[in-house]
């Protein structure tokens, strides 16, 4: 079988994260095939990590959803109005309840209209979440869910957005 190779590098803060996998027949990435150079900067902090439920990398498991048109666009101007208010008073909700840690759209015109990251630890977990938006009720936004693996930092996101927003959305 044929044997792949590949770096991936990863710029986290000023420290990266270095690892060498192997690819034959499945990917496979070994503990002994991963290291991380000596951290620079900023010194590690156990509380702050243990709050955070960071790993030795700093990360942790969230789902990510992708937020994309959905069938039904043909509501009247006001009724998308009242939707994309339900659906704003929604999110607020969901940080709130610190089950959403990043929230926001695309800037462009497309078929994908915005992001979210829920700190929960399954996709099962996230779609009931995505059930509570009146804008996938109505048909009006679709959700594609996917396991993710990123910064436990993300959680202190919604507490520091606070201190940098002037007005609320």
């Amino acid at each position: 079988m044929k044997k792949l190779s590949f770096l991936v590098l990863t710029a986290i803060g000023t420290s990266f994260l270095i690892a060498s996998c192997a690819h034959e027949e499945e990917q496979t990435c070994n503990e002994e095939q991963v290291r991380v150079e000596p951290k620079k900067g900023n010194e590690f902090d156990q509380a702050l990590a243990s709050e955070l439920g960071a790993d030795d990398y700093g990360m942790r498991h969230y789902v990510i959803a992708f937020l994309k048109k959905g069938p039904n666009q043909d509501q009247s101007e006001e009724e998308v109005r009242r939707l994309q208010r339900a659906h704003m008073d929604n999110i607020g909700k969901l940080a709130e309840q610190r089950k959403l840690v990043v929230a926001g759209p695309f800037m462009d015109d497309t078929e994908l209209r915005g992001i979210y990251i829920f700190d929960v630890e399954t996709v099962e977990e996230a779609e009931e979440l995505t059930k509570t938006d009146p804008a996938i009720k109505a048909g009006r936004l679709v959700m594609e869910l996917h396991p993710w693996y990123g910064s436990a930092a993300l959680i202190k996101t919604a507490e520091i957005h606070k201190t940098v927003s002037k007005k609320e959305i």
